[in-house]
């Protein structure tokens, strides 16, 4: 079992964050940058990705934790719909557009395999420890 401390060491945080930061920049840029509309929503959409992994960490026990990971894959699935609308619209080629589709596929396979360890997991609240302000989880090796 690995141990994680703080939802910064988690690889599928790491990924998400990485998704993220790479559709702002690619969102910025030629004709996506002037489709406000879809530009917001994939924006939000990706950091959605993110931030209901962090605050599932941070809720410290596993059935929360589980239910905001449920938010995470439904955001990440959002995400891979709104690329579809931007190759519908030319903002991305094909390559581009497989890319970013299977990075985000590849993060909703790890956010499935951490749910699922989470719920065969016999921890049901994730203890802090004294004096200290992280959670200590012991999570079974999914990723």
């Amino acid at each position: 079992m690995a141990t994680i401390n703080r939802f910064e060491e988690l690889d599928v945080w790491q990924q998400a964050r990485t998704l993220s930061r790479d559709i702002y920049r690619l969102t910025t840029v030629g004709s996506f940058a002037k489709d406000f509309e879809l530009k917001n929503q994939i924006n939000r959409a990706s950091g959605s990705v993110m931030d209901n992994i962090a605050e599932g960490f941070g809720r410290a026990n596993r059935p929360e934790f589980v239910q905001f990971l449920g938010y995470s894959s439904g955001s990440v699935t959002e995400v891979k719909s709104q690329l579809y609308r931007s190759l519908d619209r030319e903002h991305l080629s094909p390559h581009v557009f497989d890319e970013y589709y299977n990075r985000a596929d590849r993060i909703g396979t790890m956010i499935f395999g951490l749910i699922q360890a989470l719920k065969r997991s016999p921890v049901r609240r994730l203890k802090y420890r004294v004096g200290e302000q992280e959670a200590d989880y012991s999570l079974p090796d999914f990723e």
